[in-house]
């Protein structure tokens, strides 16, 4: 890897010529502070196996979808951009005009996000809930079964989004890779990725990220030389350390049961006391008779001891930034400015309020936390979620003020 001070002085070269500077130069576009739409392009109505197609219309009619008044509300709030998940099933299952129906609603999408100020990042995210239309079928490898049916699909999405204006879109073609951190796999299949896109839209600003689910750990294990010819190009991470807070109450994390019992997890964790939390803990089991005693004792005795482990640590603003700060460090080590790291997800789950209404204040307390390490960092930010149990607003469109001053922004 050449030096600082040698990238610096071919960087005087190039100008003193008078030359476009290389590509790995070029700047993407700015993405401060934003919010995803989930599930906008998302929550859909697949049909069971062995069939693998979706009804139609392909997504649920009752999910919470953004009003044109909403979108005007966040942009007044001061978010500068939106994150647009999509589920690619239907836009593989669908042909013809089905197909370019799908597509036409989502550039619809697209221009209502933009008629209000913000620029659009579009998200591609497979959905590790269905039977057939999963992230390991489509880019689990580069030889996945369905993987050239995505590759498609990102050239279709790297057409439009190119479409609507480089200064205005971005493409993200995937979120969270299932592979472990590091794998050369991953590096295949997103350096294919990244190649299809930019054929298809050659000033396009791309998001690339690293594998094991967009975690720190994967971003830091990525080597970045490799990915400077796909510039204009951003570099992303999610962040939701600690997991016993941001997602206590998560009821679909199947591998690990006992976080569907987690409640009163106070932020920081000097807010609170172990025998309080276990109380409360316990308090959730006896609530639920339709889960045998055998897996909450199992599920009890995990929770103790990951919670002795949690309460020792002391977990609060400097745990933050000591969890952050390797992608940092990875950015220095690389080159790369700040400004062109995002941190394409954070929060923290609410659940239901019998048990953690009391804990609304510390849930704001670590959306602020998290929120204000990214930017002393320098890094743009989009907060996980507009609706559901991580949301902004509430079913009934309502926006919670609490996490509107947590995320810094206008109320």
């Amino acid at each position: 890897m050449p030096s600082r001070r040698a990238l610096l002085a071919g960087g005087l070269a190039v100008a003193a010529a008078g030359t476009r500077p290389a590509r790995g130069d070029v700047e993407p576009l700015r993405l401060r502070r934003g919010i995803a739409l989930w599930p906008w392009f998302s929550l859909t109505t697949e049909f069971p196996a062995p069939r693998t197609d979706y009804a139609w219309p392909p997504f649920q009619a009752d999910r919470p979808v953004p009003s044109r008044s909403d979108l005007r509300q966040l942009a007044a709030l001061g978010f500068d951009f939106a994150r647009l998940p999509l589920d690619p099933g239907p836009f593989v299952a669908f042909t013809g005009a089905r197909r370019s129906q799908l597509l036409g609603d989502l550039s619809s999408a697209i221009d209502a996000v933009l008629a209000n100020g913000m620029r659009v990042l579009v998200n591609v995210q497979a959905n590790a809930a269905t039977h057939h239309y999963t992230p390991d079928a489509f880019y689990g490898s580069d030889r996945a079964t369905l993987f050239q049916a995505y590759r498609d699909l990102i050239v279709d999405l790297a057409r439009l989004c190119a479409r609507k204006g480089a200064d205005r879109v971005a493409l993200e073609p995937v979120n969270e890779p299932p592979q472990a951190c590091g794998a050369l796999a991953w590096n295949r299949v997103q350096a294919s990725l990244l190649t299809a896109a930019r054929t298809a839209a050659p000033s396009l600003t791309l998001v690339a990220t690293g594998a094991c689910g967009s975690l720190v750990d994967g971003l830091t294990a990525l080597d970045p030389a490799s990915l400077r010819t796909f510039a204009p190009i951003l570099y992303t991470f999610h962040f939701y350390e600690p997991y016993l807070f941001s997602h206590q109450g998560a009821t679909w994390l199947t591998e690990e049961p006992f976080y569907r019992w987690l409640n009163a997890v106070p932020w920081p964790g000097t807010h609170g006391r172990l025998k309080e939390t276990l109380a409360a803990v316990r308090a959730r089991m006896d609530a639920n008779p339709a889960v045998p005693q055998a897996e909450k004792t199992r599920d009890l005795a995990v929770i103790e001891a990951k919670l002795r482990e949690y309460f020792a640590a002391e977990p609060g603003p400097a745990y933050i930034a000591r969890a952050m700060a390797p992608v940092s460090t990875w950015a220095d080590l690389y080159g790369i400015p700040p400004a062109a790291v995002l941190m394409g997800e954070f929060g923290a789950l609410r659940t239901d309020a019998r048990f953690t209404a009391a804990r609304a204040p510390d849930r704001a307390a670590y959306i602020r936390d998290v929120r204000e390490a990214a930017e002393r960092a320098g890094f743009g930010w989009s907060f996980w979620n507009l609706f559901d149990g991580l949301g902004l607003m509430s079913d009934a469109h309502v926006v919670d003020p609490g996490l509107v001053a947590a995320l810094g922004l206008r109320r």
